[in-house]
C-alpha cells in the first residue's frame, strides 16, 4: 500500500461483515479473517481519471459501483491533491453515495526522513497530540477498547524516538510486532482541523508535521518489510524503514459502537476529509 489511495475503508473490518441499518453485508477476507483497505481489490487497484487544473493540483475521480467488494452502494469519489506555496502536500478527499454505506479513506504514502536505502526510522522523533489510543488483539484488530497513553509506551505527547520503547514488554506491542496502532487525537469537535503528529530526523534536518480534521491517526512502524520489494528509488525496503500516519475513522468502528463517530455515508451527505 506504499503511497496508495485507501478504501472504501482504510484499516481492517471483523470478520469482513458489517450491518447497516438491519442489513448484513459480507466483504472479502483478505487478512486472516479480516478485511484489510478495502478488500482484494481495493481503490489502489483501480485506474482513476485525472485532470491537472493547474501546475501545483491534480484532481482524481473514482465511481465505485453498488456492490464492489461486497460494499453497497455507488460512491463517487473524488480526491485533490496540492502542493502548496507553504511547503504542504494537501490532500482532500469528497464523496457521495446513492445508498447507506461504509466511507473511510485515507492516504498510505511511506516516509523516511533520511531518504531511501539510509536506514530505519528507529532514531526519527515522534510526537503525536493524543492522550488515549484504541487497543488492539493479535490480529492487529481492534477490541472496540480505549485506553490512555500515560507511563506506556505509545505515549508521544512529548517527543520520543520510535526505537526507544518499540521492543519493551508490552502486549499491545507483542499484539502489533511494534507500533501498528490508532491513537485518538486531541480535540475539542470531531470536525476540528488540528495538528496531530510531528516526526523529526535529527541527522538531516527533516521534519515531517500532520494536520487533520479526522479523529484518528494510526501510526505503522514498518514491521513487516523484509527486503524482498524496492522502494520508489530501487533500494530494498527493510525492516522499519519506512512508517506511515495514515488519518481515518476508527478501525472496524462500524462494529463497535463505543468508538462513535460512526463511518456511515447516507444518501444527501458528503464525505470530506
Amino acid at each position: 500500500y506504499w503511497g496508495c489511495i485507501i478504501g472504501r475503508y482504510g484499516n481492517r473490518i471483523a470478520n469482513g461483515k458489517f450491518s447497516i441499518e438491519g442489513v448484513e453485508y459480507t466483504l472479502p477476507q483478505n487478512n486472516a479473517t479480516n478485511c484489510l483497505h478495502g478488500g482484494l481489490r481495493g481503490f489502489s487497484h483501480h485506474v482513476w481519471d485525472a485532470e491537472m487544473p493547474n501546475k501545483q493540483t491534480i484532481v482524481l475521480k473514482y465511481t465505485s459501483v453498488d456492490g464492489e467488494e461486497g460494499f453497497p452502494g455507488n460512491l463517487c469519489i473524488e480526491m485533490t491533491y496540492t502542493l502548496t506555496d507553504n511547503n504542504e502536500i494537501r490532500i482532500d478527499y469528497k464523496a457521495t453515495t446513492d445508498k447507506p454505506t461504509l466511507c473511510n479513506l485515507t492516504n498510505h504514502s511511506f516516509f523516511n526522513l533520511k531518504g531511501e536505502g539510509n536506514g530505519n526510522i528507529l532514531d526519527h522523533e515522534m510526537q503525536i497530540h493524543s492522550r488515549y489510543m484504541t487497543t488492539i488483539n493479535d490480529q492487529i484488530l481492534t477490541d472496540g477498547k480505549f485506553s490512555g497513553v500515560k507511563n506506556t509506551p505509545f505515549d508521544f505527547r512529548e517527543k520520543h524516538t520510535i526505537g526507544e520503547r518499540i521492543n519493551a514488554e508490552d502486549e499491545q506491542l507483542a499484539n502489533g510486532h511494534g507500533y501498528d496502532h490508532n491513537w485518538i487525537i486531541d480535540k475539542s469537535t470531531p470536525n476540528e482541523y488540528v495538528w496531530a503528529a510531528t516526526v523529526s530526523d535529527p541527522k538531516s534536518g527533516r521534519e515531517l508535521q500532520v494536520w487533520t480534521d479526522q479523529v484518528g491517526l494510526q501510526f505503522y512502524s514498518g514491521n513487516f518489510f523484509d527486503g524482498k520489494c524496492n522502494g520508489k528509488w530501487g533500494q530494498p525496503l527493510n525492516k522499519r524503514e519506512g512508517f506511515a500516519l495514515e488519518t481515518q475513522y476508527f478501525p472496524d468502528a462500524i462494529n463497535h459502537p463505543t468508538l462513535a463517530p460512526m463511518p456511515i455515508l447516507n444518501p444527501g451527505e458528503e464525505y470530506h476529509q
